[in-house]
């Protein structure tokens, strides 16, 4: 229909106002949040709206630009950059000449960092993935996991300047965005590690999410070994018991201060850590809850603070550190993004009791959140073979060398 311009202007501006508000309602309607945004079941409140996820940069750092000086350890211990100009370094891998595989997830790229004639230069081995964030490495062998697919190089170390594509061993494996990032990792028994994460915030999910798995290093003899895994960024195994760890982040929106991220142990295989039932071992989920008790699910072995996004973990092993740091774990906590003052956004230590339960927490590395903003997120830790740890920053683009004692040139 045509308005004539004779129309009166009262009548112009009631139809203009009608329209703002027809708009504004089909623009929400016609713009759902994406299956899996972080932001579904957000509070509808004042404070709660001015949360959301911290993306980072979308360059690596440069060297003189990154915040060496904020960062802090204990006495004795001394943290220097090791490498740099990786954009968002994630998950580290060690092989056996050396070498520092890098994976990443907002990138294609996986880099090596190789050390020579004293020097350090880091290179692009594969691109070309998408979110390529877990590697592990095992017999001169590199492991690559993608968001739905799990791929080798074989002999890396001896192709570096010019490495093969990666060849597809493993690809049945959901595509969901969310928790879609995987950590992999090889156990004592020789198999490869992948989790699956549930595909969303809070997700009563199907019988492929919130779960580890395992599989044979060709990719054959997929089982599951955990379920009720919200989402896992990192494990590693007790080298006395050979029991797997994992951390597991907590479900966003339920308060700024619960529940904690879980550091759970893996018993037997088939067992349960609850979610999205019941979370931290002691809160019924308000959704899907009902009809269940926390006490039918494995309680976390320890808690790791409220929306902590811990992810990178390993049981230190190495002489270069004290010996209360013997056998216990470092812990990366990304840090949260739904919390009015962020938590997290360091390294710390997990000491455990005899029975594998967390004691305490001790901070490692600390300075990465200064004024409640980030400087620097922690991602994911390693130990090298002179016994100090790396940890890698993916807002930073960068890899940083913590070791104890009179400082050493890392173990090439």
């Amino acid at each position: 229909m045509r308005i004539s311009s004779s129309a009166p202007h009262s009548l112009l501006l009631a139809g203009a106002f009608i329209g703002v508000l027809s708009y504004g309602a089909f623009a929400q309607t016609a713009q759902p949040l994406p299956p899996g945004s972080p932001l579904i079941g957000r509070p509808d409140s004042e404070a709660a709206a001015k949360l959301a996820p911290v993306a980072a940069p979308p360059l690596a750092a440069a060297p003189d630009k990154l915040p060496l000086d904020k960062l802090k350890v204990p006495a004795g211990f001394h943290i220097e950059v090791y490498a740099a100009g990786m954009p968002n370094a994630r998950s580290l891998a060690l092989g056996d000449k050396g070498t520092v595989f890098v994976g990443s997830r907002t990138v294609d790229k996986v880099y090596a960092i190789v050390n020579k004639d004293g020097k350090r230069e880091v290179k692009i081995i594969a691109s070309g993935l998408y979110r390529p964030n877990g590697v592990a490495f095992k017999n001169g062998t590199l492991y690559i996991a993608e968001l739905s697919k799990v791929s080798k190089i074989d002999k890396i170390e001896d192709n570096l300047d010019n490495p093969p594509k990666p060849t597809v061993i493993y690809d049945n494996l959901p595509k969901d965005e969310a928790h879609g990032w995987k950590f992999i990792a090889i156990g004592p028994d020789n198999k490869l590690y992948v989790p699956v994460g549930q595909p969303g915030n809070n997700v009563l999910h199907d019988k492929d999410h919130g779960q580890i798995r395992r599989i044979n290093l060709d990719g054959s003899g997929a089982e599951v070994i955990a379920l009720g895994v919200r989402n896992t960024v990192g494990f590693d195994w007790n080298p006395e018991t050979k029991q797997l760890y994992f951390t597991d982040n907590g479900r966003d929106w339920l308060s700024e201060d619960v529940p904690n991220d879980e550091l759970n142990r893996v018993t037997k295989v088939g067992e349960d850590f609850g979610a999205p039932y019941c979370y931290q071992g002691n809160i019924p989920d308000p959704e899907f809850g009902w009809g269940h008790s926390c006490s039918e699910f494995v309680p976390p072995v320890g808690l790791m603070g409220p929306h902590a996004a811990s992810l990178g973990m390993r049981f230190y092993t190495g002489k270069m550190f004290p010996s209360s740091f013997k056998d216990q774990i470092i812990i990366a906590r990304h840090g949260s993004w739904n919390r009015t003052k962020k938590f997290g956004g360091d390294v710390v230590v997990a000491h455990l009791n005899k029975d594998g339960t967390v004691k305490n927490l001790e901070p490692l590395v600390t300075g990465f959140l200064q004024d409640n903003k980030y400087v620097g997120r922690p991602v994911d830790v390693m130990q090298l073979k002179d016994g100090s740890m790396l940890i890698s920053d993916d807002w930073n683009g960068a890899v940083y060398r913590v070791s104890y004692g009179k400082p050493k040139v890392a173990a090439r």
